[in-house]
């Protein structure tokens, strides 16, 4: 009889806690920003998360999803890396993810990879982040892979003489220096190169160099906001072309085209999401943003969180809710599925997004400025860094 109640004993305890584990929230800690001149991108995120949870539900492997979100508030990455210790000290996340500017990233990873808290990235572009932290892992973009592709098109286009105008951050110079590197080799000819600081308003200056050089084609990258439409009307208002310029696709985002107007009318971009790409995943994923997006333009910022919480939805539930860092990053490493954006994967050596790439021009719409495809690059890989 003792030996009977110690047996029943001994199982009501595993059944006791194994119900404490699964009663554990599945925290993430999602930082992004929601004031600021990348306030878009929160709000964007947020709209993302609702959509995933109408789709997924809110818990998963018994754990029930906890967003705890942070303001990063722009590129602060003192500000990022203080909200990320939070984090981590205090709310003991699981995950961290977001990040919506490289500065950020950078200030934040050596905390994810001290703690092994696995950081997911939505949108920092630089190559080399991940290299030195093994708990980071890349579901955006790098600049280097989309100006690669921007070289190669110049020159297929036969353009003789390209003007390089970046923002003056680590995107910005990896942008720079791939996209020279590649279009010297085919042949081209830089015509000069600018950078301006990154919360710069006026580019009035810049544009007046681009404009007495000539160039056959200007290549751009600017970090997606509300300064791209000023340098857009800058540039017309001077008397160029939009249609001269091929850039990195934050400078037509849809949340800047509505106040871009006209300017953008023409423009080449590259990019790994286009919102009228055509597929039934992306049809059935922008419904269900904007039936909750109160009217925020669908851009590349919430297919990647999507994503991003699709991959974080996998990987606890092969774990059946029960987290090990180690294993984790090994199971990121395998991630294969069709997002919005078409097919993507994770390359398991570098931990980098492997994606297509679209060629996009912005055409008028029944009024309104759209990027439409004409032209795609499957399965690219980060090419790294130039510099």
């Amino acid at each position: 009889m003792i030996a009977r109640i110690a047996i029943v004993a001994a199982a009501m305890l595993a059944v006791s806690i194994q119900a404490k584990a699964d009663d554990r929230p599945l925290k993430i800690g999602w930082l992004m920003s929601y004031t600021g001149p990348g306030a878009a991108a929160g709000a964007a995120s947020d709209a993302a998360i609702q959509v995933f949870f109408r789709k997924f539900g809110t818990t998963v492997a018994g754990r029930r999803i906890e967003i705890i979100k942070r303001d990063t508030t722009g590129p602060a990455p003192d500000v990022a890396r203080r909200l990320a210790q939070e984090l981590i000290v205090s709310e003991n996340v699981d995950f961290l993810a977001g990040m919506d500017y490289t500065p950020n990233t950078m200030a934040v990873a050596p905390l994810s990879t001290s703690a092994k808290v696995p950081l997911l990235i939505v949108n920092s572009a630089t190559s080399g982040i991940l290299a030195k932290h093994p708990f980071a892992v890349r579901f955006g973009f790098t600049t280097t892979e989309m100006a690669q592709q921007l070289a190669l098109y110049a020159a297929k286009q036969k353009l003789k003489s390209v003007y390089t105008f970046v923002h003056e951050y680590e995107p910005g110079l990896d942008a720079e220096a791939m996209f020279v590197r590649e279009y010297k080799a085919a042949g081209g000819v830089i015509a000069g190169s600018v950078r301006a600081p990154l919360k710069a308003t006026d580019f009035s200056a810049y544009i007046q160099r681009i404009k007495d050089a000539n160039p056959d084609g200007i290549f751009v990258f600017m970090a997606a906001g509300e300064l791209t439409p000023i340098f857009l009307r800058q540039f017309k208002e001077a008397g160029l072309d939009p249609a001269k310029i091929i850039g990195i696709g934050d400078i037509t985002d849809e949340s800047s085209l509505p106040a871009a107007g006209e300017a953008a009318l023409g423009v080449v971009t590259a990019f790994h999401y286009t919102p009228t790409h055509d597929s039934e995943v992306n049809r059935e994923f922008a419904a269900a943003f904007n039936a909750v997006a109160q009217g925020r333009p669908l851009g590349f910022i919430p297919v990647v969180s999507y994503d991003v919480l699709r991959a974080i939805y996998t990987v606890v539930d092969a774990q059946k809710g029960d987290l090990n860092p180690e294993r984790t990053i090994e199971l990121l490493k395998q991630t294969r599925f069709e997002s919005p954006r078409g097919p993507i994967a994770i390359d398991p050596s570098t931990r980098e997004i492997v994606q297509n790439i679209y060629f996009r021009r912005v055409e008028n719409r029944d009024g309104q400025m759209v990027n439409l495809e004409f032209a795609t690059i499957p399965d690219v890989k980060d090419p790294g860094s130039a510099r």
